[in-house]
C-alpha cells in the first residue's frame, strides 16, 4: 500500500537522509492542443460565362392594318364622282343626234321633275339632221326661261328679241343660212331645263349639263364664243380664269378669253341689259369685239 505522508513528515525524512520511495504524481496531462483547424479548401471558382446575347425574335411579316371603311357620306360622294365621270365619258363620244336625243330624256338632276321641254338649242336648220350645223358664232347663256321651257328654244322672249337685234345689227343670225357660217350663229344655254321661278342655277346643276355643252362645243367648231351671263361665263372660264367665281362680270368684259382653244368674248346678258338701259353701249362694244376677234382669226 502507498505510504501516505504530508509534506512535513517528508521533510524530516529528507534531513536524515532517508530516502522514501512514493508514486509521483503523474503530471496533468497536457490539454490536447486543439487540432489546427483544417484548411479551407476553396474549390476553384467555376469560370463565369459571358452572358448569353439573347437572339432576336424572328420578325413577323408586316400586317397592314385595315383602311378604314369610308364614311356613308364620302363613300356616297365617290361614287357619285365615279358616275359622273362614266356619263361624262359617254357624252364626249355622242354624235349630235346622239347628243340630242341625251338631252331631251336627261333625268341626271332634279330640274327634270318641273321642266316641260328640254332646251337643247337652236341655230341654223339643215337638210341634214345628223350633222351639227356650220357655224362661226356661239352664243352661251346661262338657263332658259319661262318662255324657253314652253316652247323649248332659247331666248324667245323679251331678252331673245333684244338679242337678235344685237346679232343682226353685226350681220349674224340664228336663222342664218349654213353655207355662209360666219352670218351664222348657235344658241345655247349652260342648263338645258328651267331652274322653278327662273331662280339662278344651282351647282350641282351646273355640273350636270356642262358635259353637254362642251359635247356641243366640239361638234359644233365655233369661231368665236359670245358667253352673256355670269353663270354662263363661270361656266366656260373656270379652268382659265382663277378668279372668276369672285369676279364682277363688268371687270371681265372687254378681255378675249379662250375656251378649248376657242377666242370667248364676255358681255351682259340680254335680260341685265332691259332692266338696265345704260349698260346696253357695253354690251354693243363687247360684241364688236367679238366680231374683231372673228376677222382676226
Amino acid at each position: 500500500m502507498a505510504l501516505q505522508l504530508d509534506a512535513r513528515q517528508r521533510a524530516m525524512l529528507e534531513e536524515m537522509h532517508v530516502r522514501v520511495w512514493w508514486p509521483q504524481e503523474a503530471p496533468a496531462p497536457q490539454a490536447a492542443a486543439e487540432p489546427a483547424p483544417a484548411p479551407t479548401v476553396v474549390p476553384p471558382a467555376a469560370p463565369v460565362a459571358a452572358p448569353a446575347v439573347a437572339e432576336p425574335p424572328p420578325a413577323r411579316p408586316a400586317v397592314r392594318a385595315p383602311a378604314p371603311s369610308p364614311a356613308p357620306a364620302a363613300w356616297a360622294d365617290a361614287v357619285a364622282t365615279t358616275a359622273q365621270d362614266v356619263r361624262a365619258a359617254a357624252i364626249a363620244g355622242m354624235d349630235w343626234p346622239a347628243l340630242q336625243q341625251a338631252v331631251a330624256g336627261c333625268q341626271a338632276c332634279k330640274l327634270c321633275g318641273t321642266r316641260r321641254n328640254t332646251v337643247f338649242g337652236v341655230g341654223p336648220t339643215l337638210a341634214d339632221a345628223a350633222a351639227p350645223p356650220r357655224v362661226d358664232w356661239l352664243i352661251v347663256g346661262e338657263a332658259p326661261g319661262e318662255q324657253e321651257d314652253l316652247r323649248g328654244e332659247p331666248f324667245v322672249g323679251q331678252a331673245g328679241k333684244l338679242l337678235d337685234n344685237m346679232l343682226r345689227a353685226v350681220h349674224v343670225s340664228r336663222h342664218g343660212e349654213a353655207a355662209e357660217p360666219q352670218r351664222a350663229a348657235f344658241i345655247v344655254n349652260v342648263l338645258k331645263c328651267r331652274p322653278p321661278g327662273n331662280r339662278n342655277p344651282e351647282l350641282d346643276e351646273v355640273a350636270q349639263c356642262e358635259p353637254f355643252l362642251k359635247r356641243q362645243i366640239a361638234l359644233l367648231q365655233p369661231k368665236i364664243i359670245l358667253a352673256v351671263g355670269r353663270f354662263a361665263v363661270q361656266s366656260l372660264l373656270a379652268a382659265s380664269v382663277p378668279d372668276v367665281q369672285t369676279t364682277p362680270l363688268g371687270r371681265l368684259r372687254g378681255k378675249v378669253y379662250r375656251y378649248e382653244g376657242v377666242p370667248v368674248v364676255v358681255s351682259y346678258h340680254p335680260a341685265y341689259l332691259l332692266r338696265s338701259l345704260p349698260e346696253k353701249a357695253k354690251a354693243w362694244a363687247d360684241l364688236c369685239l367679238a366680231k374683231e376677234t372673228l376677222k382676226a382669226s
